[in-house]
């Protein structure tokens, strides 16, 4: 046997013999308890073992989860484990829901204080708003505590139905104020944005593939329909994946009845496949998928569909490439594990599964390989591999072998995605500052309409200046924006405009200077005309 999968198997064995578990009588110690041979007896015994009889206390729980790490990281790259202390919020994630009360907030100065209440949420009913701060929940005080985002979520949160007294600060109000508020199931939106583009496209911007997410979409399709629209921008870029299934529903939408949207094969060879029904309400429109480097799993599912049944167009860079389907699997202890139990292909029968062979570092830096290989710039620099060359039904050439390759190609943005702009967005610099400058006068923006405020509000070099004092005092070094003050001031925008007024606002900020939008809007331009 070749030597090489020694520890695999090693591993698996290991695995087993935890997942599997045993009593063992520590008063016998007689070769009876060996006759099996069993590697998982062994293995049960050792870590028994080491609970009970090792010279020091030892956490076999650590062991278990390191063993558990061990194995699935000789898997493949997307074969994971999920402790028990991570599952549930892994789970609400993906279910779209969690039970709360309904509000997003910012440990302002020791306090929580209201960023926005969630629309139509018990918050909101209750009558808190943006900018009250949150001094104690049922008599315990949280101000001035030192406690984590995570300690006060969980203050906050109990079970559905109950309730949750508040008592609340509120400027300009001489007491503080109380409020009762009844926990319930709070979305968590898959569905960042759906609005018009122009008066014929419309644009709704998918964040992750969830339980919820089929229901969040038809629902804004539904309205941008009404609206006028008969052409879509799907824009799924920066979008992970999720679940295949709520992938097929949503291709559903845009192909005609008995389409094959894609089929999964297992070790064993055992081929499914998925066909699309009548039920589409989008066939006869005209689609746009924008995909980049971080559109993954079911976002390449729904593109791959699309592109091999000459459906729409696919705008932007080419895809992450991940090609493998996973079914979550509980362990018994409130743990669980994502394994990998097939491979999907689009419906010319391609894999766009990446490479994998180099290990996960390699695999999961390929960001950084694209980049240096000038891929993200220059269409001409992604390369193919004749050998996994496809044909759509119309005569489109397309490729397998590491992700969707666009139809339209649109460069990255050395401006809105430079290095620095992303570093200030991924730390929460960009977002606190914008809460500092509501907290400082929300009176200014009182009397501001959504749509006055997405087609009017300039932020200012003054605010500008401010944000670099508030970078120099945080980060204790010298800031000065030359080359991105125009990026910052974008980004500045979109973060007031999500404070303000929520759902979508962000994104509509953004695409108003989104290369890739722009594209599909040049792209669009005469459709649905008589």
């Amino acid at each position: 046997m070749n030597k090489k999968y020694w520890p695999l198997i090693m591993g698996a064995a290991i695995a087993v013999g935890i997942f599997i578990g045993g009593n063992l009588d520590f008063n016998d110690t007689s070769d009876r308890l060996f006759t099996s041979n069993s590697k998982k007896d062994k293995l049960n015994r050792l870590i028994d073992y080491i609970d009970h009889e090792y010279v020091e206390d030892v956490n076999t729980d650590s062991i278990v989860d390191v063993t558990v790490n061990g194995i699935l990281h000789n898997l493949d790259p997307h074969s994971v484990y999920i402790p028990k202390d991570e599952l549930q919020g892994v789970t609400e994630n993906m279910k779209g829901d969690f039970v709360g009360i309904g509000i997003s907030f910012y440990t302002y100065k020791d306090t929580i204080t209201v960023i926005r209440t969630i629309e139509k949420g018990p918050s909101e009913r209750a009558g808190l708003k943006g900018g009250d701060r949150i001094i104690s929940a049922d008599g315990d005080s949280l101000f001035g505590r030192d406690l984590s985002n995570g300690d006060l979520i969980k203050r906050l949160k109990g079970p559905r139905d109950s309730k949750v007294i508040l008592e609340v600060i509120r400027r300009g109000e001489a007491k503080a104020l109380i409020f009762e508020v009844q926990r319930e199931d709070i979305p968590i939106r898959s569905v960042d944005a759906g609005y018009m583009l122009t008066k014929t496209l419309g644009y709704i911007k998918i964040n992750r593939f969830a339980e919820s997410t089929y229901k969040e979409f038809k629902r804004e399709l539904t309205k941008l329909e009404k609206k006028g629209a008969c052409s879509l921008a799907l824009d799924l870029r920066n979008n992970p994946g999720g679940f295949l299934g709520i992938a097929e529903q949503i291709v559903d939408e845009f192909l005609e009845k008995d389409k094959l949207i894609l089929f999964t094969k297992n070790k064993r060879g055992v081929i499914e496949k998925s066909f699309a029904t009548k039920r589409g309400s989008f066939e006869d429109g005209h689609v746009y998928v924008l995909i980049d480097e971080n559109s993954a799993s079911a976002s390449e599912i729904v593109a791959g569909a699309l592109q091999d049944n000459d459906k729409g167009t696919i705008v932007g860079r080419r895809s992450y490439g991940k090609g493998l389907v996973q079914r979550e699997m509980q362990l018994g202890d409130g743990s669980a594990v994502r394994l990998t139990v097939s491979r999907y292909y689009t419906p010319t029968g391609r894999s766009i599964q990446r490479a994998y062979e180099k290990g996960s570092n390699d695999y999961f830096d390929d960001f950084y390989a694209r980049l240096d290989s000038g891929e993200l710039l220059d269409q001409e620099k992604i390369e193919v591999d004749d050998s996994l060359k496809f044909t759509t039904p119309k005569g489109k050439v397309v490729y397998g072998g590491g992700g969707i390759i666009p139809d339209v190609f649109v460069p990255l943005d050395e401006g809105m995605q430079n290095e620095t702009v992303s570093f200030l967005r991924r730390r929460g610099y960009i977002s606190n500052f914008a809460f500092e400058m509501l907290e400082n006068d929300r009176s200014v923006f009182n009397d501001l309409s959504r749509e006055a405020f997405i087609s009017n509000y300039q932020v200012s070099n003054e605010a500008i200046e401010a944000f670099q004092d508030y970078l120099n005092i945080k980060r204790k070094t010298t800031v000065v924006f030359v080359a991105y003050k125009e990026e910052i001031k974008q980004y500045l925008k979109a973060a007031l405009a999500n404070q303000l007024y929520g759902f979508g606002a962000y994104e509509e900020v953004l695409n108003q200077k989104d290369a890739m939008v722009k594209e599909v809007i040049n792209l669009s331009n005469g459709e649905c005309e008589d």
